[in-house]
């Protein structure tokens, strides 16, 4: 069977890793960044009525400072972030299932300041009438070189899962410097802004029809067959 590879920084790979067991898939973990998290001052909870968070990133890495929100609604880009937000004692007061423009899409129509947690790469967004958004940068992702191991699996054909564009931009560089052959990978991204960042070339690029992480689980096992 074709080998299926996540390159996600930790503790991301070592969860898709894990979902990918409880659905019967086996992935192979190659993490190709790590995360860095970055010293912050956030504005009074006062002065917000709410957080908006992209990534689950930016609430592991957000430190103590993060207690002083914890009365205040916070929206999720999506359910393994809204998990984490959960665990940590928050209200999720919605969970967003396409990206974070389609989320703030949906709250607008309120009159609302949020307070965005994010990290060094971040998406930027068209603000709905009444939305307004103070945003804080909570980590950076460093990127990683491609350890000899994940040559050798991609020199015979793989699946590679792309959860970010930086990823997908960083793995398409790496695979470039190495001269590794595109048309022997294939890649399933988590959303159509992923697969456009890793650029043409590979043997074949889809992606999972919502952002969430079983669907592209289940796309890559049946890109397998």
């Amino acid at each position: 069977m074709t080998p299926i590879v996540t390159i996600r920084p930790e503790p991301g790979a070592s969860a898709t890793v894990k979902a990918g067991l409880e659905s019967g898939i086996f992935v192979q973990s190659y993490p190709l960044s790590r995360i860095e998290a970055l010293s912050w001052d956030g504005p009074g909870p006062d002065s917000v009525d709410g957080l908006l968070v992209g990534s689950s990133n930016a609430i592991r890495h957000a430190g103590e400072g993060l207690q002083a929100y914890l009365e205040k609604p916070l929206f999720a880009v999506g359910e393994a972030t809204a998990n984490v937000a959960r665990a940590m004692g928050f209200h999720v007061e919605m969970v967003g299932e396409g990206g974070l423009q389609e989320l703030v899409e949906a709250i607008g129509g309120v009159p609302l300041r949020l307070l965005r947690l994010a990290g060094e790469r971040n998406v930027p967004l068209m603000l709905p009438e009444g939305i307004t958004v103070e945003t804080r940068i909570l980590y950076k992702v460093q990127d990683e070189p491609m350890p000899e191991t994940l040559l050798s699996v991609l020199a015979d054909g793989a699946i590679v899962l792309l959860h970010s564009a930086g990823a997908a931009e960083h793995f398409r560089a790496e695979c470039t410097r190495h001269g590794i052959d595109l048309s022997t990978v294939r890649i399933a991204a988590l959303g159509p802004r992923i697969a456009e960042a890793a650029g043409a070339g590979w043997s074949e690029v889809r992606s999972a029809p919502q952002p969430r992480g079983g669907m592209l689980l289940a796309l890559a096992a049946e890109m397998c067959h």
